[in-house]
């Protein structure tokens, strides 16, 4: 069966997450984290990506970005697994694969799950046991959006701006949004829509996506269609 094009689309944010094959450790040490992170900045620039969130787990990666083309995205993450598979190959003097097959992406509203997104992102160090506070995990943008660390990579999404008119402002409300940590159905839903390259949003974004790009970006109902015979 022949696989979906990915949906891209100038100016919609993207929830991003790339995985290390059958879920393998992709960062064996804080060297090869330093080395990864060097890449994002530059691609981001190459391929007009504004970039609002991100976390460098063990063995995935995810990033909240918003792309200026509708090709964008795509672009910058086949440079981003290309670059980083050569390095680690050549480090480890082996061949092959690292990452599970092609990224995962989902298109995000802003209004509604944005900030739902980024706490997701920064969370995840947290919810893996990692660390007992966000701020604690250095490979993450937590420290910039709640913490006020200065990056060349970042550029905050108006949504994250919205929370206030200063950044100490801004910074301490994003605090206290992440002082609770998302529901199980929240997970789920941006969960599902990552896993199945769905979009994430309300009812009339999602028709609003599928009109766009003709096609599903809405879980089908389980089940036998209702004409299906017995």
């Amino acid at each position: 069966m022949a696989r979906l094009p990915r949906l891209g689309s100038a100016g919609i944010p993207q929830h991003v997450i790339q995985r290390g094959n059958n879920r393998q450790v992709c960062f064996c040490s804080e060297q090869e984290v330093i080395a990864y992170a060097g890449w994002p900045k530059q691609y981001a620039k190459e391929f007009d990506i504004q970039v609002h969130a991100w976390a460098l787990m063990t063995n995935h990666v995810h990033l909240l970005v918003t792309p200026q083309s509708d090709q964008g995205v795509s672009r910058m993450m086949q440079a981003l697994g290309r670059i980083y598979v050569r390095y680690f190959n050549r480090e480890y003097r082996r061949s092959g694969t690292l990452w599970e097959g092609r990224y995962k992406p989902c298109l995000v509203q802003s209004e509604d799950y944005l900030l739902q997104c980024y706490r997701d992102i920064e969370l995840n160090p947290v919810r893996a046991g990692m660390v007992s506070d966000p701020g604690e995990y250095f490979w993450s943008s937590y420290g910039c959006n709640g913490l006020g660390r200065s990056s060349s990579l970042l550029i905050p999404h108006r949504q994250y701006l919205a929370l206030g008119r200063y950044p100490k402002e801004r910074q301490e409300r994003y605090r206290a949004l992440c002082r609770h940590a998302l529901d199980a159905p929240a997970l789920d839903k941006i969960r599902g829509a990552l896993n199945r390259g769905l979009a994430l949003g309300n009812d009339r974004f999602k028709a609003r996506i599928e009109e766009q790009f003709a096609r599903r970006v809405t879980q089908a109902p389980l089940g036998r269609p209702r004409n299906a015979l017995p």
